[in-house]
């Protein structure tokens, strides 16, 4: 599949309905996720991989991998509404995805996705909840060897402070992600907030 056939497809994907400012929840972008899924598809990380979506919303990664060829898909989301949602969306597309409500951090949740061979994941930023995005970094070095994370531009430095030898980061990818007015807070129609591509490998002890 090219990368324009996947944007496309990835276009037809439902967003959420009712967004929760507290978990963040914002629409990856079809061109975004579409870089991201493209580019670790051509790195040998997608086709007939077992892969994870860490926080997985409505389903764009998720549905991405398994168009991309993905052996097995996991979804892990802690809001099972949305969940709802990302099982229809997967059902639109024609591809086949395990979708989980569980929430990132929990003990519980790892055992439950059990080990993988990728991880693709738009993590919250913190904007709404300082140090958000570590759970997930943390879920994502114990899931899988490769990781594939949509992080704030800038941020490769604190991701390789945090990561304190667990893993590297093997590449970064730039890209913009499009924020709509959303949120009572949101003062613009649309702000694009520039966005990395982090690229991380576990390093096995």
């Amino acid at each position: 599949m090219r990368l324009n056939e996947l944007e496309r497809r990835l276009e037809k994907v439902a967003g959420f309905s009712s967004p929760s400012a507290r978990l963040e929840q914002y629409q990856t972008p079809a061109p975004l996720a579409a870089r991201l899924l493209f580019h670790a598809a051509l790195n040998g990380d997608i086709g007939g991989r077992r892969v994870c979506d860490l926080g997985c919303g409505t389903g764009i990664l998720s549905i991405g991998a398994a168009l991309l060829g993905a052996r097995e898909v996991v979804g892990v989301d802690a809001d099972e509404t949305v969940l709802s949602t990302a099982r229809e969306n997967a059902d639109r597309a024609g591809v086949k995805v395990t979708f989980l409500p569980a929430k990132i951090g929990e003990p519980e949740t790892l055992p439950s996705i059990g080990p993988c061979d990728t991880v693709v994941m738009n993590p919250p930023f913190g904007a709404q909840n300082v140090h958000a995005d570590r759970p997930f970094i943390d879920a994502a070095l114990t899931t899988a060897p490769r990781i594939y994370g949509i992080f704030n531009a800038g941020s490769r430095r604190f991701v390789e402070s945090y990561l304190g030898g667990r893993g590297v980061i093997e590449e970064v990818v730039g890209g913009f992600l499009p924020i709509r007015r959303t949120f009572s807070f949101h003062t613009r129609d649309v702000r694009e907030i520039a966005v990395e591509i982090l690229v991380i490998r576990k390093i096995i002890q």
